[in-house]
């Protein structure tokens, strides 16, 4: 079926998880890397290219990038030669997002799978920024899709999942939890994200800005999802400090200075919260004031007619965790290619696709 045919058709009907589709992996980061393994690995997927972001990394074997065998597909640096393939799907996964690339990529007839968090819910878009997309999408007869572990899974396919046994819904939180103790990275922890510091008198406005752009939209998808619109979303922060000195991977922490932070993503109902995010990262448990962290993983809370208390806990020994992780996050988008390819042109959110599942074999 052509593009044009696709387009007229409203999307190639329910999803063919056998069905076998040509995908390009854009951007080989460590959530890259791990994406393009699991294609090259997916029994019903074939690479059809590599798209990097810096010319030292062109023309190498994309077999080799992630670990395996040669398979005789070489990266590029120029996105001419990615338009060129016609491949039915581009895993879009780069640390900066350029609308003129998805835009360019959705109007060739590729549809786009991304990490980042620009497409959960259409209605807190940019409207101009919306109009471009859903034109690229309708030109080429493709769908864009945001997905990932974190926002995307625990955001949003697990708490609608949980709200499926509800009749009444007081309140939803999750709560994700990062031992970055043992994260041999201290340009991010010390330099990025401030830990090691002493504590500012207020929380770093940048930060929750960010977060509140990355999980606002996600909130207030489920929110719509459940017929309780939120009025606004408030985001907030905390830090607490090393009450005694702490030796980790990335380095010393000395007492009293920042060990621990805490970002809380707020989805405002009636003028209380209905939905909450709350991140907390930390470097030591020894914390002042001393607060209650669990293990790397998530905690879910659901108040309602039917409460509902999770423990969703990663069991991976904390010096594996960065092995491990970039997986939580790159198989979702895997797994997300043939429901997109299936769905009718435009964006598209957890919402508007079937529940979908891996293909293992």
């Amino acid at each position: 079926m052509s593009h044009d045919d696709r387009t007229r058709a409203g999307g190639l009907g329910p999803a063919d998880p056998a069905k076998p589709l040509r995908v390009v992996q854009w951007a080989t980061g460590n959530i890259g890397t791990r994406s393009l393994r699991a294609v090259l690995e997916h029994p019903h997927l074939t690479l059809a290219g590599v798209y990097v972001h810096t010319p030292d990394k062109s023309g190498l074997d994309a077999g080799k990038l992630c670990g395996l065998d040669p398979v005789g597909i070489t990266t590029t640096h120029d996105i001419d030669d990615i338009l060129a393939l016609g491949a039915d799907c581009v895993l879009y996964m780069p640390r900066a997002g350029d609308l003129d690339e998805v835009c360019r990529l959705l109007g060739s007839g590729a549809n786009v799978v991304t990490t980042r968090s620009d497409f959960h819910h259409p209605p807190s878009m940019d409207p101009a920024v919306r109009e471009r997309v859903e034109e690229a999408c309708a030109r080429g007869g493709t769908s864009v899709h945001s997905t990932g572990s974190s926002p995307g899974f625990i955001t949003e396919a697990v708490p609608l999942v949980l709200a499926s046994v509800q009749r009444r819904l007081e309140t939803l939180i999750v709560h994700e939890f990062a031992d970055l103790s043992r994260r041999d990275s201290p340009g991010l922890l010390f330099d990025v994200m401030g830990f090691g510091r002493p504590p500012a008198g207020e929380f770093d406005e940048r930060h929750l800005s960010h977060v509140r752009s990355s999980f606002g939209p996600s909130l207030r998808l489920v929110a719509d999802a459940l017929a309780l619109p939120l009025d606004s979303v408030e985001a907030g922060g905390e830090v607490a400090v090393a009450a005694r000195t702490a030796v980790i991977a990335a380095g010393t922490l000395a007492a009293g200075t920042v060990a621990a932070q805490r970002m809380t993503v707020s989805g405002i109902r009636a003028g209380r919260p209905l939905l909450q995010f709350k991140a907390t990262w930390y470097c030591t448990t020894d914390l002042d004031p001393a607060w209650t962290v669990r293990p790397t993983g998530w905690h879910l809370t659901v108040d309602g007619d039917t409460p509902l208390d999770i423990d969703m806990r990663f069991p991976v020994p904390v010096e594996r965790m960065g092995e491990v992780s970039p997986g939580y996050t790159a198989h979702r988008a895997v797994n997300a290619v043939h429901p997109v390819c299936a769905a009718p042109p435009g964006i598209r959110t957890t919402v508007d696709l079937p529940p979908f599942t891996a293909t293992l074999a």
